[in-house]
């Protein structure tokens, strides 16, 4: 499966109810080098939209607020939009993603995300 695949599919808890849509990766590049100074990159969680599955455009990443409008309308759309990390999913495919027990929801917000519940 191509990650990209993954765009936009639901996501499920582990009782099946619905939580929201793929709407962004979050990958890390942390891992050996993988031939002359490139580095294998990895996915750290999905971005869970629980509203729409349209892009975020990368405004839950930091402080951006400009042009003001775009980020206020994208903010409204996407709120409680949250970071799951990809040890708390336990299935994935082109139908649905589903969670594991105990998952956690993290802020969507970068760098933070990896570090702060939301």
């Amino acid at each position: 499966m191509i990650l990209s695949d993954l765009l936009d599919t639901p996501v499920r808890s582990p009782s099946g109810d619905p939580l929201g849509f793929v709407v962004d990766m979050r990958l890390v590049l942390d891992g050996p080098l993988d031939g002359g100074l490139l580095v294998q990159p990895r996915v750290h969680g999905l971005i869970v939209s629980p509203r729409t599955g349209t892009s975020f455009l990368g405004y839950e990443r930091s402080d951006v607020r400009s042009p003001a409008v775009l980020a206020r309308w994208l903010r409204w759309r996407h709120r409680g939009t949250f970071l799951v990390h990809w040890e708390d999913v336990a299935t994935a495919d082109a139908d649905a993603v589903v969670l594991a027990d105990g998952y956690r929801r993290w802020s969507p917000a970068f760098p933070e995300g990896a570090h702060r519940r939301s």
